[in-house]
């Protein structure tokens, strides 16, 4: 059982509002279709971030931090259209490839409380599973009893998912070819972090987060309300605590043939693991 995410950064422009890296989706969606058809009995849930789509709007609004006004609500209904508008193209990315993919938009199915999934049925996910399909999920927007909606980004879904499904390996495909030390000046990759060496390169981690200088004709740096590279590991260090035996990786989806060959086994990137 395997977890992939297709990262914001890599499947869209992050600071181009609602555009996406067409070329970019249609090869990773080809390499998965050729990672599963070399691996037959290949268990796998693929996730996505929504990138310049869902964290434009998010941010305009505060989503993540609560709604309850009217002007509030109908930004949770914006954040919402554009995850999904985004998830379309992902869908149609991964039939074209002849993937049987199947979407399970999160605002239809989990709740939450403060922000922490709170009632997930998982049993369509399970029988998608079972039958050899491929299920899709997405960083979303959630009904809250706590906050009256949030976002629930693809780690929060995947830490959830984990202690169900009980993957072996979850696989983090972005931008960045991992965690960087001395990040922007002279940035080396991280090989392996582990709950008990996250302090020596958190001050690393947070300031990657922070990004660098934004492209040319970017009017700011893009939008990431859901945590950044920061959020990213602290979930993952905090997944991999709870289930020993579950490693994480954080790569670049970028290079043609990361993606096939993270999924068949390959050393990419930075490791994360109890």
């Amino acid at each position: 059982m395997l977890f992939l995410k297709l990262g914001g950064s890599l499947i869209t422009e992050k600071d181009k509002p609602s555009t996406v890296r067409a070329n970019t989706l249609m090869r990773v969606s080809q390499e998965i279709a050729a990672a599963r058809a070399a691996h037959p009995g290949l268990r796998l849930l693929l996730g996505h971030g929504s990138g310049s789509f869902g964290h434009v709007p998010a941010k305009q609004h505060g989503t993540r931090a609560g709604v309850a006004s009217p002007a509030q609500w109908r930004g949770f209904v914006e954040v919402w259209h554009q995850a999904a508008a985004l998830n379309r193209l992902v869908m149609a990315a991964l039939q074209a490839a002849g993937l049987p993919a199947l979407a399970f938009p999160p605002s239809a199915a989990v709740l939450a409380a403060d922000g922490a999934i709170a009632a997930w049925d998982l049993q369509p996910i399970r029988a998608a599973l079972d039958v050899g399909l491929l299920p899709v999920v997405y960083g979303d927007v959630a009904f809250d009893s706590v906050r009256g909606g949030t976002i629930l980004s693809t780690e929060d879904l995947f830490v959830h998912l984990a202690a169900h499904l009980k993957p072996t390996r979850i696989l983090l495909a972005g931008d960045e070819e991992g965690v960087l030390a001395n990040y922007p000046a002279d940035p080396q990759l991280i090989p392996e972090i582990t709950p008990s060496t996250a302090n020596q390169v958190w001050s690393s981690v947070t300031r990657q987060s922070r990004g660098g200088t934004p492209q040319a004709g970017a009017s700011s740096a893009p939008a990431d309300v859901t945590g950044g590279m920061a959020g990213k590991v602290q979930a993952m260090l905090n997944l991999v605590n709870q289930l020993a035996d579950c490693q994480v990786r954080i790569f670049s989806g970028l290079v043609p043939g990361n993606i096939q060959n993270a999924l068949a086994g390959a050393s990419l990137g930075t490791l994360l693991h109890a």
